[in-house]
């Protein structure tokens, strides 16, 4: 091994130097060469980017990964670069517990079925989530990591050398004033009735000594000066180039956001399916009002009713006629399609939110998303309102529907 011990002094000693400087600066008792305004400005906006970028990263990871033990044991495989074991979501392994559960209970009984549809429900949404994960690593995090991994820490070194460079440069500074202060202080005129002679040829010798000293703090000067510019120059690039990192870095959150949206639309329409698909199957019981299944008709839900029905313009109401049949008693349980006739304006449109089997000859059976006609009747209890479909007539659920201006 070559030790070199003039090269270990001389780098000890620039780095005495440089301590030195830096304490001084922060005790006010040296100058420091200031950067200008643009260029600190681009120093705040990189670390303003890289802390951001952390905090967006490690969250998104806690998204993507709750479990905190799942996240270190990825962590660690990717830092031992190799590949990370496939893991069941948490989808999956909920659906593989239905399923066997359904295949104990008897796969041809009621509760058997309902767990056989459900479970096959939350595998898909297991395969869903599985591959939006995988997306959102691709396309957002690991560009997220390359930042932070790689121009950041390149950006974090060429500012430590230009760190070093500035305190060179002041340090340069202060050695020249030191020198120019001596060599002023030795070229004062000398006392030519100094009765000794020895005492005149000192201060001559020492006034050409400190000359020397001075022209050589110069030249360290010069040279000082143009490393710390060279390097000024290096690392105001990289800083500026931090723009072209946000625009890479909007691509990918525009990537991650059309994931997401894609994700949850899957999710949904799986959930929109099992909902029609529960409905065909007896005894199956559906209707929550604290979910997105269809409330119980039976019931008065204020809320719901009240998120779903805007406040204005409101339900048009047939008028009593002399003669006509009771509408009350219509409402009530005895409603005659046939009997009651639309208001001659003012109906409404509604689209259906949820399949509806009517419960008997009063009531008009409804299916998802299709379009219907309704208007309401006095005295009519304000959870029903009458919809015309076509020819057919009937009672329907307000909390059913989506009331459309």
């Amino acid at each position: 091994m070559d030790f070199n011990v003039k090269k270990l002094a001389s780098d000890a000693g620039v780095f005495f130097t440089r301590a030195v400087q830096f304490t001084e600066e922060k005790l006010g008792q040296a100058e420091k060469t200031e950067l200008d305004a643009h260029f600190e400005n681009l120093l705040a906006r990189a670390d303003s980017t890289k802390n951001w970028t952390e905090k967006i990263l490690r969250q998104t990871e806690v998204l993507l990964q709750p479990n905190p033990s799942a996240r270190v044991e990825e962590f660690l495989y990717e830092k031992l670069d190799r590949k990370v074991p496939s893991r069941v979501t948490n989808g999956e392994l909920l659906a593989q517990y239905m399923l066997e559960a359904a295949n104990d209970f008897g796969p041809g009984t009621p509760y058997g079925k309902t767990l056989i549809k459900v479970g096959e429900t939350q595998r898909r949404l297991g395969a869903a989530e599985r591959d939006f994960i995988h997306s959102s690593s691709i396309n957002f995090l690991t560009p997220l990591r390359n930042f932070l991994e790689g121009d950041w820490r390149t950006i974090s070194k060429e500012r430590r050398i230009l760190q070093n460079r500035r305190l060179d440069l002041d340090v340069s500074k202060a050695r020249l004033k030191k020198a120019k202060a001596a060599e002023a202080k030795a070229a004062a005129v000398p006392d030519f009735h100094e009765t000794r002679p020895r005492n005149f040829v000192l201060s001559a010798s020492a006034s050409a000594l400190w000359n020397d000293e001075v022209e050589k703090a110069e030249h360290e000067l010069r040279v000082a000066q143009t490393e710390f510019d060279r390097q000024a120059e290096v690392t105001r690039l990289l800083l500026e180039g931090i723009s072209s990192t946000h625009v890479n870095h909007l691509r990918c959150l525009h990537e991650f956001a059309e994931s997401q949206t894609n994700y949850y639309a899957q999710c949904y329409q799986y959930m929109l399916d099992l909902q029609k698909q529960l409905g065909r199957l007896p005894g199956t019981f559906v209707g929550n009002a604290e979910s997105t299944s269809p409330p119980s008709a039976t019931t008065s839900p204020t809320t719901v009713a009240a998120a779903t029905i805007p406040a204005v313009p409101t339900i048009p109401v047939v008028p009593t006629v002399v003669g006509a049949p009771n509408p009350t008693a219509a409402a009530e349980g005895t409603l005659n399609p046939n009997e009651v006739k639309p208001p001659a304006s003012g109906t409404r449109k509604a689209r259906v939110l949820y399949d509806y089997e009517a419960a008997d000859s009063s009531e008009l059976a409804l299916l998802a998303d299709e379009m219907i006609t309704v208007y309401s009747l006095p005295g009519m209890d304000p959870d029903w309102l009458i919809g015309e479909r076509g020819n057919q007539k009937g009672k329907v659920p307000v909390t059913y529907l989506e009331l459309l201006s």
